[in-house]
């Protein structure tokens, strides 16, 4: 029997669009500051000095370039970069900076953006966040019409939980999005603005802008980008305590994205953390389990990790909640895990407990609250507060809901047994 659709109500009202400005500063002292906090020496210097070359070039009219920089400033550039020795990934990106300044007037804006966008790419796969930031934001700047130049910059900025850049900019994307008709992009972007509300907390407003997400992704047949936006808004019904659309909502990702999606993997070890969340310990384990062979980067390895530490926690199996215990931290080691660590530590916390390790639960709860309140992630300082106390007071802080319907619980054990199934062909990888 063929699976019905996931409909979204259809919005009633017209919007007049026109692309609003984006914060491109946050709390630093000047613009590109973290490139010099983040890279010290010659390399962090010429690489600073070539994004503020980038932006002024940027922000020039084409009449004003010709006299922008001196007559021997590409041979100066050239020779910084040469002994600065960058990483081979980025020297050539920045050597086509320095011939910026020698041809101001003849180099393109195309050239210029693919090449602070090479750097930002280097910098993301180094965990240089802040760097990263910095030069996909001259990209988008470089090219203000280009909707995927400013989507780049949302992700970054939500990245780094910098809230207030990152709705800028995802906002300026849905309205130069739509002036050129880049759907999927416009797609993506609420999708982004989806997630962001989720990290501050505020659910009604993620549901509303991942609604618009799928709404977008349905009507243009964008199948992976609906699957993705149902993929979030199942988190958000997840985190918000709806477990019945939780249920629609997971099945509906699932049949988006088909068996075979590389998202299927992320998906699997979402829904498996909610089975663990609702007490379905034993369901979870061996979804998450078969999950996480597929995951290569430290912070989706960190999600399966604490999401086992939990489930094995609420099996009583210690054994395997020391395992995922030590490897959580393991993955913790790289910075590139920072944005899921807060929720890590918490599930950690929430597995000690239900094992009465409540050192270790006491241990994680505390990092998890440090953690959480740096990043400014209210739910998460919240939740760890309240783990918190229970720990320091050895109570018990998961209640356990396996109690649905037979025909619910019919249903999610196949799900489970198709994400199995899945993950084991080896067609679903990451």
């Amino acid at each position: 029997m063929q699976a019905r659709k996931f409909r979204v109500p259809q919005r009633k009202t017209q919007r007049r669009w026109r692309v609003p400005p984006a914060l491109k500063r946050g709390d630093e002292i000047f613009e590109g500051l973290g490139v010099l906090d983040e890279l010290s020496g010659e390399r962090g210097l010429v690489l600073w000095q070539s994004l503020r070359d980038a932006l002024l070039w940027a922000d020039a009219q084409d009449d004003e370039r010709a006299a922008l920089f001196s007559s021997d400033a590409e041979r100066t550039r050239m020779a910084m970069i040469l002994a600065a020795q960058p990483a081979a990934e980025v020297e050539e990106p920045m050597s086509v900076l320095a011939r910026m300044l020698g041809e101001p007037t003849r180099i393109s804006e195309e050239m210029v953006a693919l090449a602070c966008r090479r750097i930002s790419q280097w910098s993301d796969d180094e965990g240089l966040l802040a760097t990263a930031l910095a030069f996909a934001q001259a990209a988008a700047t470089v090219t203000p019409g280009d909707p995927t130049a400013a989507f780049a910059v949302g992700k970054l900025a939500r990245r780094r939980a910098e809230h207030a850049r990152a709705e800028t900019w995802f906002r300026r994307t849905i309205a130069l999005a739509r002036q050129v008709g880049d759907w999927a992009t416009y797609a993506q972007a609420f999708n982004g603005l989806g997630n962001l509300y989720r990290q501050r907390g505020n659910f009604a407003a993620a549901r509303r802008f991942l609604a618009r997400a799928v709404r977008a992704a349905q009507r243009n047949s964008l199948h992976s980008i609906e699957g993705s936006a149902l993929h979030d808004w199942f988190v958000v019904a997840n985190q918000g305590d709806r477990p019945e659309e939780a249920q629609r909502l997971a099945r509906a990702a699932f049949e988006a994205y088909g068996p075979h999606h590389p998202r299927i993997p992320a998906l699997a070890q979402d829904v498996g953390y909610w089975w663990t969340q609702q007490g379905y310990y034993a369901r979870a384990l061996p979804v998450l389990r078969s999950s996480l062979a597929h995951f290569t980067q430290a912070d989706d390895r960190l999600s399966a990790w604490s999401s086992i530490a939990r489930a094995a926690g609420g099996l009583g199996d210690r054994a395997a909640f020391r395992e995922a215990w030590d490897a959580c931290y393991d993955e913790m080691q790289s910075t590139a895990a920072d944005e899921r660590a807060a929720e890590a530590l918490l599930d950690m916390s929430l597995g000690a407990a239900n094992l009465g390790m409540w050192d270790k639960a006491e241990q994680a709860a505390r990092e998890a609250l440090e953690t959480g309140s740096r990043r400014s992630e209210g739910r998460i300082r919240l939740a760890a507060e309240a783990a918190l106390d229970s720990v320091r007071h050895h109570r018990a802080v998961e209640t356990h809901r396996a109690t649905a319907r037979p025909e619910v619980v019919e249903a999610e054990d196949s799900l489970a047994a198709e994400f199995i199934r899945s993950l084991q062909s080896g067609l679903a990888t990451v």
